[in-house]
């Protein structure tokens, strides 16, 4: 039987999951807004700053071939941010863009 794997145990993983062009993990950066743990299957609400942005695809494969590590089925599902998380997206974007 598989371990169990927790929400915490997600989260720990997303945190190492950084963002390709910003010096920051998507987690620090406001992008997972939230982890669901079910049996042996993980979703990932993924919040972007729009719904096209260019590396979502990216974003996406990035995040399951962290969590698949954890031996679980991963969903990523895609929202869009809300203004004030837009913000501070914005805002951190700024501060530790590597371009």
């Amino acid at each position: 039987m598989a371990n169990e794997i927790s929400e915490e145990d997600v989260w720990d993983t997303l945190s190492n999951v950084m963002h390709p062009e910003i010096d920051s993990s998507l987690v620090e950066l406001g992008m997972i807004r939230d982890v669901v743990v079910k049996e042996n299957k993980v979703t990932v609400v993924l919040a972007l700053p729009f719904l096209g942005v260019p590396i979502r695809d990216y974003l996406v494969g990035l995040i399951c071939e962290a969590v698949m590590k954890l031996g679980v089925e991963i969903e990523v599902k895609l929202v869009e941010m809300t203004p004030e998380e837009l913000q501070a997206f914005l805002n951190m974007e700024r501060e530790k863009w590597k371009g």
